[in-house]
């Protein structure tokens, strides 16, 4: 079992910066792959939209909305994943989830465990 927490969320202008982080407990961080997946206001009831992921040894994969802008990093001793938000839009705007899984991808249900999310809000 894995509990997932993230914080790091907040209210930021356009073209801001913020990074979020994400704490896992439970045992073996080092072998799930880890992913942000983010959901808008209003689309609670939609399946999440991925954002990146990191694979167990490394290995990034974005969006096309969020490439180069975003990073996605992991610390493994720390068990902790980020993720590095940079020229920030409006569009950017949600609620950010972490989540682990055995085999990753950009597909929510390959994820196994998942964070309660944190909001970011980019105003204009």
């Amino acid at each position: 079992q894995v509990q997932l927490v993230e914080s790091g969320g907040g209210v930021v202008q356009t073209g801001g910066s913020l990074r979020l982080s994400c704490t896992a407990s439970g045992h073996s961080f080092s072998t799930y792959a880890m992913a942000w997946f983010r959901q808008a206001p209003g689309n609670a009831g939609r399946e999440r939209v991925f954002v990146a992921t990191i694979g167990s040894i490394g290995g990034e994969y974005y969006a096309d909305s969020v490439k180069g802008r975003f990073t996605i990093s992991r610390d493994n001793a720390k068990n902790t994943v980020y993720l590095q938000m940079n020229s920030l839009k409006p569009e950017d705007t949600a609620a950010y989830f972490c989540a682990a899984g055995v085999h990753g991808g950009s597909y929510h249900r390959q994820y196994d465990y998942w964070g309660q999310g944190t909001q970011v809000t980019v105003s204009s």
